[in-house]
């Protein structure tokens, strides 16, 4: 089975829930299943990963409380480690991306982030940066400190974007590719105890969307990639109203032509299909459906952006979607067995 002719996606798990670890899947563009190719645990609890350009290497954080990031060849069915994996100076990473020719992650329980280099191999240097968070929260429980959950770059490949559940902040900062010092360039506050998770942009790359966890909310926010700065503009429910079950939503994604956004909602165990205006600058609860199984820790779009795929962690398994392009309805196509998935990324 040459990775040439096949289209590939990975799975990430937790391996001390009984997950595989890493996992790459063979997907049939035309209906979207998913066919798990091979799997490896040599980095234990993968939580988040991400693809490098061309996707012949793929990079991990093993969310662990001695936090550490990994590469592994991906060039075969069989995902192989390439280099040991490489410690990130913080506890508890959640998050990746790549930029700058660094790996930074997101260090959710120590409050920081990390840049590491990436070799001309794809393998990782030892850690160049470790940019501390500072602040709290409102929340008795949940913000007593910093809590890193989510680090990409923006479009524009000028900034690194930091969401921080802890102190209700996003925090932009610029990366220097030469030494990869991290330096903290300006700092959004956004409504105390909403605790962002995650945050999406818009294709136009002129708004971004922060999908909240302590409340099931999307804050609306208006990007100056030249400025890089971030403006709150308007929160929008990603349930209904009336809605009685507890929610922490967790993952948000933007169709490809910006008319639509999804949000994934763990233990109302749907998903939100919000409609955007075509400014990108307005969004609406459309409606929610069923993720297909229990707690949706993470959403992704297929390359075609037809699909969405939910990685359903407490139910064990990876549904997706296929999408009405007019409404952007989900409809349920199929589903993998996939013990304490907890990310889908393609390459």
């Amino acid at each position: 089975m040459g990775t040439d002719r096949v289209a590939r996606a990975f799975i990430g798990s937790f391996t001390t829930a009984g997950g595989r670890g890493v996992t790459a899947v063979a997907v049939d563009e035309a209906t979207g299943a998913l066919t798990p190719l091979g799997s490896s645990d040599a980095l234990a609890n993968p939580s988040f990963l991400v693809p490098a350009e061309g996707g012949a290497v793929l990079y991990a954080v093993g969310e662990n409380a001695d936090g550490a990031a990994a590469a592994f060849d991906v060039s075969e069915d069989v995902p192989r480690l390439l280099g040991e994996p490489v410690p990130v100076g913080g506890a508890g990473p959640t998050h990746l991306a790549l930029g700058a020719g660094h790996l930074v992650t997101a260090n959710y329980d120590s409050g920081s982030v990390t840049a590491l280099p990436v070799r001309t191999d794809g393998s990782l240097g030892p850690a160049a940066s470790v940019l501390a968070h500072h602040g709290s929260g409102p929340h008795p429980d949940r913000q007593q400190e910093p809590h890193a959950h989510q680090v990409l770059a923006d479009p524009s490949g000028r900034w690194v974007v930091s969401v921080d559940l802890g102190t209700d902040s996003v925090r932009v900062c610029a990366l220097d590719p030469g030494t990869g010092a991290l330096r903290l360039y300006s700092e959004t506050v956004l409504r105390p105890g909403t605790g962002p998770r995650h945050l999406a942009f818009h294709p136009a790359g002129r708004h971004a969307y922060v999908l909240n966890e302590l409340v099931p909310t999307l804050t609306v926010c208006r990007w100056d990639a030249e400025g890089g700065s971030l403006e709150p503009l308007h929160e929008v429910p990603v349930v209904e109203d009336g809605v009685t079950t507890a929610t922490y939503p967790s993952e948000v994604v933007v169709a490809l032509d910006g008319r639509h956004a999804w949000a994934a909602n763990r233990g109302h165990d749907s998903i939100a299909v919000l409609a955007l205006d075509a400014t990108g600058e307005k969004a609406r609860l459309v409606t929610t459906v069923d993720c297909g199984g229990h707690w949706p820790r993470d959403l992704t779009l297929d390359p075609s952006g037809r699909r969405l795929y939910a990685a359903n962690e407490r139910s064990g398994d990876v549904t997706w979607f296929d999408i009405d392009p007019a409404t952007g309805i989900p409809t349920r196509a199929g589903s993998i067995d996939a013990l304490a998935a907890s990310c889908v990324v393609f390459r």
